[in-house]
């Protein structure tokens, strides 16, 4: 695999050095040779047998020692000085001609140091959930880590009752996270801190050592990239469900899909996180989340520079850094090709509307576009009304606009009862819908005739109304 790993090299304390677990019997449930290409792993594929060994951890590579990283973390707001990898193991990372790296890491490859009394296996659903959603997430345009392979590793895994077990493989810019920077920092280990934070600039933002204040620039950017990915987040739906720090990236991609879930019918307050029980992370939070995820950082940086007055200030900016970002996003969304001071009003008034008649979220904004120079009654009420005259003010073509919010806006997203029914049909042995969802989903923007089962909104009794993290 010529894999390098430039965060083996650092300091002990940063990592422990685990052995993933031996499966049985692997076998390959899903290969991204898209993905793969990219990487220049390709030619893995060539032996299929070996594939399943590498991807389940029952074959190391020449040169590979994998390794399970430390973090801490605020959880649902209380402070955990360590978590770490508890079931994951970084293979390594490919560098790219370019320079870039990218971590290949196993999640459900067995116990490591972290694992805090814990098996450290995966089992089939989140397995699956993962591969689906960070795809899915990856052609929505949204920063995302990204799914390289599933394997069945032939074993069982118990948890509230017996399931077949699994590994997935995880792709990501980095797995550095604010819990990784909050670990040293509680332990006041400034040497380690100085470090970390030196390796997260040389590897994600490289120009920040040429500013003045480098600390203050890196802090900046990391705060931009999290303005930039929520907003992804909320022009598409998506609750992430566990916004605790040691799931906020450093590199500004979506990191952690356990309970996170796409909305069906609009609610500014909804979660589905089981463990979410006071809501903490509904969807309105997401932005508020982030702004508090980024003080946690600031307070662990404080530690190396006296920049209280910049980080207070990037904070305080932060909500106006979303709302523009935001606004960017969603004015697209509803065929908006100029700006107005009284879009954000209008945007809210179409979520409010979308909320009090609980409208499916995507299949409105794609009704809409299909409502710009109707004649019959207005299906969206007083706000088309509205809506069709900002839109007519603009210098654009009715069929320009229309093309433009159909190229922003999603007909097929991964929705929950299609994922449940891809795990319980896998589980069952048929692998059918989620090959499916991988295809459909790979395209979001487009109608796919052959596919349009998979863009219909849940009947009644097909709504999943709690995602679950598969620990």
């Amino acid at each position: 695999m010529n894999l390098d790993n430039s965060y083996a090299r650092l300091p002990k304390g940063f990592h422990a050095l685990v052995e993933p677990d031996a499966a049985t019997a692997p076998s390959m449930l899903a290969w991204n040779n898209d993905l793969a290409v990219e990487l220049g792993l390709d030619s893995l594929a060539e032996d299929e047998a070996e594939l399943a060994r590498i991807f389940s951890g029952a074959s190391r590579p020449a040169g590979v020692q994998p390794i399970a990283l430390a973090y801490a973390g605020h959880q649902f707001g209380y402070f955990v000085p360590q978590l770490g990898d508890g079931r994951a193991a970084l293979l390594g990372e490919v560098v790219t001609d370019a320079g870039k790296r990218y971590d290949i890491q196993l999640k459900g490859s067995g116990r490591t140091p972290y694992s805090r009394g814990g098996d450290g296996k995966s089992w089939l659903g989140p397995v699956l959930r993962e591969y689906i959603v960070s795809e899915a997430m990856h052609y929505l345009g949204i920063p995302t880590t990204r799914a390289l392979a599933a394997v069945a590793t032939g074993e069982s895994v118990y948890r509230e009752t017996v399931w077949p077990g699994a590994v997935f493989t995880r792709v990501a810019s980095s797995h550095l996270r604010v819990g990784t920077f909050e670990y040293f920092a509680a332990r006041r280990n400034m040497d380690a801190l100085k470090t970390l934070t030196e390796y997260a600039i040389d590897r994600h933002y490289p120009e920040a050592k040429s500013d003045e204040a480098p600390y203050v620039a890196f802090f900046r950017r990391v705060a931009e990239r999290q303005a930039e990915l929520v907003a992804g987040w909320m022009a598409v739906g998506f609750i992430h469900g566990v916004m605790n720090t040691d799931n906020t990236s450093i590199s500004g991609e979506t990191l952690d899909y356990g309970p996170a879930a796409y909305m069906d019918e609009f609610q500014f307050k909804k979660v589905f996180s089981s463990i979410d029980q006071h809501g903490r992370y509904a969807f309105a939070n997401q932005m508020p989340i982030a702004q508090w995820n980024l003080a946690r950082l600031a307070e662990s940086l404080l530690l190396l520079c006296d920049a209280r007055t910049d980080f207070e200030a990037i904070l305080s900016e932060f909500p106006a850094c979303y709302d523009s970002c935001y606004l960017d996003l969603m004015r697209p969304k509803l065929g908006l090709t100029d700006k107005k001071d009284g879009d954000a009003e209008l945007i809210g008034n179409w979520l409010k509307y979308l909320q009090d008649d609980a409208l499916d979220y995507t299949l409105s904004f794609r009704g809409l576009a299909t409502r710009i120079d109707a004649s019959d009654p207005a299906r969206f009420g007083e706000f088309e009304l509205r809506w069709r005259q900002r839109v007519g003010n603009q210098a654009t073509q009715c069929a320009e606009v229309v093309a433009l919010m159909n190229s922003v806006n999603p007909l097929f997203i991964p929705r929950n009862h299609r994922i449940e029914q891809a795990i319980q049909e896998a589980v069952a042995g048929d692998l059918t819908v989620f090959r499916d969802l991988n295809v459909v989903l790979a395209r979001p923007f487009v109608e796919q005739p052959e596919y349009a089962q998979y863009a219909e909104a849940p009947e009644t009794n097909e709504r999943v109304t709690q995602t679950f993290c598969g620990t």
